[in-house]
């Protein structure tokens, strides 16, 4: 008899629950993800990550390896910036996660963060999947920007291949013919998922909208679909910002972003873990 996808429901019906030093994520657990989207220098990561941590977030986002479109733009610190994440996780005891790109990069990479996120433009790059699903640190995995679920889901099947079972989905928006947003967000697809696979499944509306404004409504959608948390980006001073500085709030809005959708999670009875009762 064929086995079932380590990732569907056949193969284990109840949520799964990721634990990472004091948070939990999936089932009744929220997580609030945020930061910058490129580690820049460490005043830049180090003041974004003390005001979002006292707004409510209980995981720091930034990346060091940066896939930019233009070789030009800014490409990240590389594994010099490791270290800056792995002091800043220590330093304000938090869970600090950061994106991979390469293979040669997961094992050191996997050393000096919580969490390793593969990004969309990786989902399926089947070389770093196979050699992430070697680690034990919990994985990221954003939805590529032309992807389908099942193309998805089978990447997620690539990284639970060596029994990491830790895998969170991210919604991050996929290209169409529409324009108006940097992506369309695929909201639909969280209440469908979560009748497929037993994973989490959470929502990146930076990279979805593309645009700050849109960022808490999207939130609140997310959150009233079912969605297990959010990836967002917040800058200190997103006018300088290296990369993505249209879509990256400030920390006053990050502030009144989680002002607004706690409430939210109250009333789905939701549990942001590590920061409220119940963690």
């Amino acid at each position: 008899m064929k086995q079932p996808f380590r990732f569907s429901r056949d193969y284990k019906q109840e949520d799964t629950v990721i634990s990472v030093k004091d948070i939990k994520i999936g089932g009744e657990f929220f997580v609030l993800a945020a930061g910058p989207c490129a580690i820049e220098n460490q005043e830049q990561y180090y003041d974004t990550a003390k005001l979002v941590k006292e707004a409510g977030a209980n995981v720091i986002r930034g990346s060091v390896y940066k896939p930019r479109t233009s070789p030009y733009s800014f490409q990240g610190l590389g594994t010099e910036g490791l270290k800056l994440v792995r002091d800043l996780g220590e330093d304000l005891a938090i869970v600090v996660e950061t994106e991979v790109m390469d293979t040669r990069d997961v094992q050191v990479t996997a050393e000096h963060v919580d969490i390793i996120r593969i990004g969309a433009r990786n989902m399926q790059n089947f070389s770093l999947l196979k050699e992430v699903s070697k680690v034990d640190n919990p994985i990221i995995l954003k939805r590529g920007m032309n992807a389908t679920v099942d193309e998805w889901l089978n990447a997620a099947e690539y990284l639970m291949q060596h029994g990491n079972e830790s895998i969170i989905l991210c919604e991050r928006g996929i290209r169409t013919f529409e324009t108006t947003n940097r992506n369309t967000l695929d909201l639909t697809l969280i209440p469908y998922l979560k009748s497929k696979t037993h994973l989490p499944i959470i929502v990146d509306p930076s990279h979805a909208t593309g645009r700050r404004e849109l960022i808490t409504p999207a939130s609140k959608a997310a959150i009233a679909v079912g969605a297990d948390g959010l990836l967002i980006e917040v800058h200190n001073c997103p006018e300088k910002a290296l990369c993505d500085g249209k879509q990256s709030l400030t920390p006053d809005g990050f502030q009144t972003l989680c002002a607004e959708i706690f409430p939210y999670l109250d009333q789905e009875k939701r549990i942001l873990s590590g920061w409220q009762d119940g963690a």
